[in-house]
């Protein structure tokens, strides 16, 4: 087999004879899974959630101006503070996950995460406060996303290090679920909020979602602290010595960047894409004359596509390799840039219906090889923080200012969606490459425990 290019460094050999833990405590890899998989959608409902209410009234409610265009780009720049601060989750976070372990890191942001989106739930307004209002709101959407950036790298982690070499890329898949079922749980959430007369809405119903996640964090923790460590990190820990010496993870990886390079190139597309069509789509569809109602309906079903498809893919790169499944879904979004919104723009329900979750389907191409490739690409005294700030950095590229550039560039091009489809060409143009240069890591060998530096 073709050793990975995108390793940050040379395993040893005696690295090489460790095989990767079995499967065979198939229990603990379920409860694994199923923690790793509710931390997952816990996080992501939250952050997400934030995302729909941005485009639907926070504009309004923290940054009132005269023009609603203004307010709602506005609005999409608070959302791009939380895809800023990501990428430093990754870093805090990746940096004590490879020092101290995954567990407690993993419980540490699931904790942050909750609090932080009750908090947004109970806070005053503009019309209350002040500005102290949109810097609050701010402050908090930097706490979501320093805790969702730490998350999705230890939870990956945590499966893709119990499981087995053969099957990574299917319970790994799992695990991915959490995005697209956080966002159904808050697509659905909002929707419901939403049937309250507009006045009711905007006053107090949209809190309601913010504050229900306390329930949701109540079940999470109580799974994710029934989890024992990973057992590739434990090997790894039992080389005190190793790791005393070591430099940190993140000089480590910034002394040879390939790696960390394409695990967050390889992300740019499929980011960008989640991007568009479903943050960026409800400010863009009702620009147009669809209704919000439909729209949001239309994104619940696009919810449900990826709970089939992400798993699928997944599990498919396990037999035909990570590189072809990502290249086949980037492909795939530079020939349907064009057409995805020509079906958009053409004003039919129908239309939209089949442009949206034919794009989810794309998309989930591209997404659901990140997880077991990224954690193919690095070593295990690496691995938390390579993982987790590659995938970080690549939704702060590919989606922390999409919406906003997109919005901005609406206005100027006099409402034409032909910069939305350049966005989508280019930034899939960017994975393609990534994926084309990276060499196939489908079965590696988890258990090294030690990376040379030559």
């Amino acid at each position: 087999m073709e050793q990975p290019a995108s390793a940050p460094t040379e395993e040893t050999n005696t690295a090489r004879d460790v095989q990767s833990p079995p499967s065979g405590d198939i229990a603990q890899l379920r409860k694994v899974t199923l923690s790793s998989l509710l931390g997952t959608t816990i996080e992501y409902y939250d952050f997400l959630l934030y995302s729909t209410m941005a485009a639907l009234v926070f504009g309004d409610l923290f940054f009132p101006s005269s023009s609603s265009a203004v307010s709602t780009i506005a609005a999409f720049g608070t959302l791009a503070a939380g895809y800023v601060a990501r990428p430093l989750g990754g870093l805090v976070f990746g940096h004590f996950g490879d020092r101290l372990g995954r567990k407690s890191m993993l419980v540490i942001t699931m904790v942050m995460m909750g609090i932080a989106s009750f908090a947004i739930g109970i806070l005053p307004t503009y019309d209350q406060i002040g500005m102290l209002a949109p810097v609050l709101l701010v402050t908090l959407r930097v706490v979501q996303g320093v805790a969702v950036g730490g998350e999705w790298g230890g939870a990956a982690l945590m499966v893709a290090e119990h499981s087995d070499d053969r099957r990574r890329g299917l319970w790994t898949g799992l695990m991915q679920l959490g995005s697209p079922i956080g966002f159904l749980l808050s697509t659905s959430a909002v929707m419901l909020a939403t049937l309250l007369p507009d006045a009711s809405f905007e006053s107090w119903g949209w809190r309601l979602p913010f504050i229900a996640s306390a329930a949701l964090l109540a079940i999470g923790l109580y799974v994710r602290m029934s989890v024992v460590e990973s057992p590739v990190f434990e090997q790894a820990a039992a080389k005190a010595e190793v790791a005393a010496e070591a430099k940190p993870p993140v000089l480590q990886l910034l002394r040879r960047p390939r790696p960390l390079v394409l695990a967050c190139a390889v992300g740019i597309g499929p980011f960008a894409m989640t991007a568009l069509i479903t943050s960026h789509i409800i400010a863009y569809t009702t620009s147009v004359g669809y209704s919000s109602s439909t729209v949001m309906r239309i994104l619940v079903l696009m919810s449900v596509v990826s709970i089939v498809a992400i798993p699928g893919f997944s599990a498919l790169s396990d037999r035909v390799g990570r590189r072809a499944v990502s290249l086949t879904g980037a492909a795939v979004a530079v020939l349907y840039a064009f057409p995805l919104y020509m079906m958009i723009n053409s004003g039919s329900i129908a239309l939209l219906t089949v442009a949206l979750l034919f794009g989810q389907v794309v998309q989930s191409a591209m997404y659901a090889p990140l997880a077991p490739m990224l954690s193919e690409m690095f070593g295990t005294d690496v691995r938390y923080t390579g993982v987790s700030f590659g995938y970080q950095f690549a939704s702060l590229i590919g989606a922390g200012f999409t919406p906003m550039i997109a919005a901005s560039l609406l206005v100027a091009s006099d409402g034409s969606s032909l910069p939305l489809s350049l966005i989508l060409v280019g930034t899939a143009c960017v994975t393609i490459l990534a994926a084309w240069i990276a060499s196939e890591t489908r079965g590696k060998n988890l258990a090294a425990t030690r990376t040379e530096h030559n």
